[in-house]
């Protein structure tokens, strides 16, 4: 008998429907546009705190609850999405991203408590600084891509929202399941 399939899980927050809908319109100007990347899907989009690639599904309780440990130390924070950048070069963009404003410390503490966290588990987690964002699109490899594009959002400014909670959840085939959420006093 095989082992069942390892879990794809990431760790994120997602902005209220008011915050998304606001850089939804922000966006609209630039959807059509020549070199565009493949837009996400707005209510999909959410800010990662932590990528779990593969974690095998006997670790999930204990994952469980060391990210609810670690999600009941955070402080209230208040957060904005702003500006707009992209990862990739100018010439072959990869990444078209929202960036965030306000609180961000308290997000950027909550992901190390969150990577110590998964790594205490033996779970592989990238070594890089935290960059909080949120993914408004990606360009196709091979395909025209206009690098500058983002440069027209450098200027947003969404509007003000409480960070309210975390949420766990599985990626698969392209769907997002909400496994558990911790509120955030």
């Amino acid at each position: 008998m095989s082992e069942p399939a390892a879990l794809r899980l990431f760790v994120s927050v997602a902005p209220p429907a008011q915050a998304r809908d606001h850089l939804a319109r922000a966006l609209a100007p630039l959807r059509g546009s020549p070199g565009e990347p493949r837009w996400g899907d707005p209510a999909r989009w959410h800010l990662t705190l932590l990528f779990l690639g593969a974690v095998p599904p006997a670790l999930l309780p204990d994952l469980t609850a060391a990210v609810g440990k670690a999600v009941a130390g955070t402080s209230a924070a208040t957060l904005r999405l702003a500006g707009a950048g992209r990862f990739g070069s100018r010439r072959r963009p990869a990444v078209c991203w929202a960036g965030l404003d306000g609180d961000v410390a308290v997000l950027a503490a909550l992901a190390g408590r969150l990577a110590a966290a998964a790594r205490g588990l033996g779970l592989p987690v990238e070594d890089r600084p935290f960059r909080p964002h949120l993914t408004l699109g990606r360009w196709l490899p091979r395909r025209p891509a206009d690098g500058d594009l983002a440069d027209r959002l450098a200027g947003y400014r969404g509007p003000e929202w409480p960070l309210r909670e975390v949420v766990l959840v599985r990626s698969t085939a392209g769907r997002h399941e909400r496994l558990t959420t911790w509120p955030v006093p």
